[in-house]
């Protein structure tokens, strides 16, 4: 699924100024990004396919710091150009960027405010996102980006509307994607929006991809207890809900065990997850009936009664909304796919029945996926919290000088912005 804002074609119709040419893609890359989601947009936009009738665009490849740059398996990099060369682009690209809790470059981000201030698209890859947060292009946008990094994005930059759901969001001037596979139908839709959907049929056909693909990340999604709430207090209501499922609650119930109300803790569960608490339960019951129907031969029924829906038809509904599928489509094309001597047996050789390897831990997964056997949730909630606070100390004192300047460059543009949303 993507998310394309009607403030699209008004974006699209705001003029290049100076140098900068529609053709000519700047794709920026730093030291440490990820060599996959980096390669991305060089294989879109920089092969020669008009042999396939796919129009050639013009790439610039560009450092957005001093190199050698550094990828994965420690690959080492030469950009042939600078950051000045991306005072040509109509495109910058920024397919990943190193840690989610350090800032980027200044110089960097000066030059992405000045490639959108003169008229460029601006595009985030991946972790791509955080890098367009920092510079400030964000700020009352709806984004999107891999959705184990999302719950950051939106505590980290809040006036931010990220939807962990989408594979891809166009806001217009500024296009964000999902990780890693979703950089790429990001690329694809950039070239049907250029040049239609033969040209991007024809790439997709090269690429050996589909030209769209339907749903969201919901599928891959897994949250069993998002790493920044280990140390919040709200982390012992995400666990008992977690815990809990197979009963029928509500986000009231929550809301009333975090001593809170419901406002407040709408508010309080979306800054720190970046999902408002009706969807996020929504998503773990359906996850939860996901690993039931993989894991286990409970009937349809038994598995919403199980995964605490009221009803068969709730489950349906929101299982078909999330994962493209009715629950015994889903099963019968799960085992469909599985090696008939892979299914999961407990000891007396009956499949997935409680107690045996089919049967799920305390947070919703199946043991098997633990190398040692189900983590308790106090150890879980320990390491997240450790994690939550090594990151923010580790951040802190760089973050406070680049905030400066996003919010003066947010500050600037919020009269004119073209795709503009106010912040809920």
């Amino acid at each position: 699924m993507s998310h394309d804002s009607t403030a699209a074609p008004e974006a699209a119709a705001r003029k290049l100024s100076g140098r900068r040419r529609k053709e000519i893609v700047a794709v920026l890359l730093f030291s440490g990004g990820p060599i996959f989601e980096s390669s991305i947009p060089l294989s879109v936009f920089g092969i020669d396919r008009q042999d396939a009738g796919v129009p050639r665009y013009r790439l610039l490849v560009c450092g957005g710091e001093e190199g050698p740059l550094r990828t994965t398996g420690g690959l080492e990099l030469t950009t042939p150009h600078g950051l000045e060369a991306i005072s040509r682009a109509g495109t910058v690209v920024v397919p990943a960027w190193r840690s989610i809790t350090s800032p980027p470059p200044e110089e960097a981000l000066d030059a992405i405010r000045r490639a959108h201030e003169e008229g460029a698209r601006i595009v985030g890859l991946c972790t791509g996102a955080f890098v367009l947060a920092a510079a400030g292009l964000l700020d009352g946008r709806p984004a999107t980006t891999h959705w184990m990094y999302a719950p950051t994005l939106a505590k980290r930059y809040p006036s931010v509307h990220v939807d962990p759901r989408e594979l891809f969001v166009d806001d217009g001037d500024v296009l964000t994607s999902a990780g890693t596979a979703a950089g790429i139908d990001l690329c694809l839709h950039i070239v049907r929006t250029d040049h239609g959907n033969e040209a991007a049929g024809a790439l997709a056909r090269r690429l050996v991809v589909p030209p769209r693909r339907s749903g969201g990340q919901e599928r891959y999604l897994d949250r069993s207890l998002p790493e920044e709430i280990g140390a919040d207090p709200l982390a012992e209501v995400v666990a008992w809900a977690l815990e809990h499922l197979h009963e029928q609650f509500d986000v009231e119930t929550l809301a009333a065990r975090a001593y809170m109300s419901r406002r407040t803790f709408d508010r309080r569960f979306r800054s720190l997850t970046g999902s408002a608490p009706l969807q996020w339960l929504i998503t773990q019951r359906v996850l939860q009936a996901q690993r039931l129907l993989e894991t286990s031969d409970y009937s349809v029924d038994e598995v919403a009664g199980r995964c605490g829906f009221r009803s068969p038809v709730a489950l349906r509904g929101h299982f078909r909304r999330q994962l493209g599928s009715s629950p015994a489509a889903y099963r019968a094309a799960y085992r469909a796919r599985r090696p008939q001597g892979d299914k999961q047996v407990d000891g007396d050789g009956a499949p997935g029945q409680p107690g045996g390897p089919g049967s799920l831990g305390p947070a919703g997964l199946p043991p098997s996926l633990h190398p040692e056997g189900p983590v308790p949730m106090q150890s879980r909630r320990a390491a997240a919290s450790a994690l939550s606070s090594a990151a923010a100390s580790a951040s802190a004192s760089s973050a406070s000088s680049a905030e400066n300047g996003r919010e003066a460059y947010a500050t600037s543009r919020a009269a004119s912005l073209p795709g503009q949303r106010s912040a809920t």
